[in-house]
């Protein structure tokens, strides 16, 4: 073999490597364009769930914030409920023990003083004498039968005062109900 013919051997085997070389960078510029694309879309879609997780997050936070702000107002307003209800007896004794004395001016003074503060706390007596009676403000004790047909359903006599906190109920009133 002459070094011509091993020169151009030389040069043809170079030739076809460079063209397999390109070849072989072709196909993988080809795979790695996909593959590019399959990351936007990767990244994309986690984007999209990062952000929907932020979402949700930022929306339970908020619905805590007003249902705690909710709660603490409700605390404010109707901490003292149960210290009320432990004091209603108490002006059940004082109104009993007005009508027993006759009207006592001390013991008077002492219960307008009573329910002055309170009132000035929300508390509030139920007028429900010759009212409707109402299941979800009055407790039936007994029924009687109705002198005319006027009386029929309503309130005929208070058993037990009934007394609103902030407009909410506190106790019920318990009542005698006409049939």
């Amino acid at each position: 073999m002459s070094k011509k013919d091993h020169n151009t051997e030389q040069t043809e085997e170079k030739i076809n490597q460079q063209e397999v070389e390109q070849t072989e960078g072709q196909q993988s510029e080809a795979q790695e364009e996909p593959k590019e694309e399959d990351k936007v879309q990767e990244l994309g879609e986690k984007l999209a769930a990062l952000n929907d997780k932020y979402l949700r997050l930022y929306s339970e936070y908020e619905n805590y914030r007003k249902r705690t702000t909710v709660e603490k107002a409700d605390l404010l307003l109707n901490g003292s409920r149960e210290m009320m209800k432990a004091i209603l007896p108490v002006i059940d004794d004082f109104e009993r023990a007005l009508a027993a004395t006759g009207d006592d001016e001390g013991v008077r003074l002492i219960y307008n003083k009573l329910i002055k503060i309170l009132e000035q706390k929300g508390l509030k007596a139920m007028e429900v004498k010759g009212e409707k009676f109402d299941e979800n403000l009055h407790e039936a004790i007994t029924r009687i039968p109705a002198t005319d047909e006027s009386q029929k359903g309503l309130v005929v006599d208070v058993v037990e005062k009934g007394y609103y906190l902030n407009d909410k109920v506190l106790r019920y009133a318990k009542v005698v109900v006409a049939f």
